[in-house]
């Protein structure tokens, strides 16, 4: 997820509320953008080319490449907490609800609506889950750990994500202008919420 700075406040069961609310949104996100047809984000290149080439769901790949991924905090000393568990678990269930639920775009408007919803709700629901404060999710946790060893949050964020995009475009992922577009708005978009959605206190 985006890097932005967002106050953790709220009792626990507010912040339990926006951590679910914010993966099922987050999920939501992602069956939108990939029903759009124009470009998954890199880690859903990622995942669609997975399960083009050797099957399963897109949901069960973000759930299997996710808790591969939190093997990696080991040596970089990272620890999980609830939210990065429950992103593990539930991130993937809510892609795949949303993926079958949806339907698919016929033409290029409802195409290009899918695209700019899909990349709305991702940055939304970054806000939701980051605020709750349980934990970053598995692929930020290896981002997080990166840092650590001496590299910058820019070289850090783009080593991952280049890697898993090639990887994605090459198993036959979408990329395209969704994959620009996200890359290009994500973060700006995120920060815009954080900025603006007050968050519960109580």
């Amino acid at each position: 997820m985006t890097q932005v700075s967002v106050p953790i406040t709220g009792s626990l069961p507010a912040r339990l509320t926006r951590l679910y609310g914010g993966l099922a949104l987050y999920g939501l996100g992602i069956g939108l953008q990939v029903e759009s047809g124009l470009g998954n984000d890199p880690w859903d290149v990622f995942h669609q080319g997975l399960a083009i080439r050797i099957g399963l769901s897109i949901g069960t790949w973000i759930i299997l490449i996710g808790a591969v991924v939190m093997l990696l905090w080991i040596p970089l000393r990272q620890k999980p907490g609830i939210g990065t568990i429950s992103n593990i678990i539930f991130l993937g269930l809510f892609a795949d609800a949303a993926i079958y639920l949806l339907p698919t775009p016929t033409s290029w408007l409802p195409s290009w609506a899918c695209l700019l919803a899909g990349i709305t709700c991702v940055a939304l629901a970054t806000v939701l889950y980051i605020s709750a404060g349980m934990g970053p999710g598995p692929r930020d946790g290896v981002m997080t750990g990166l840092i650590r060893l001496g590299l910058s949050i820019r070289m850090a964020r783009f080593l991952i994500e280049i890697t898993v995009l090639a990887a994605g475009w090459l198993l036959g992922g979408t990329v395209g202008v969704g994959t620009l577009l996200f890359a290009l708005g994500i973060g700006p978009l995120t920060q815009f919420f954080a900025r603006r959605i007050p968050l519960p206190t109580t």
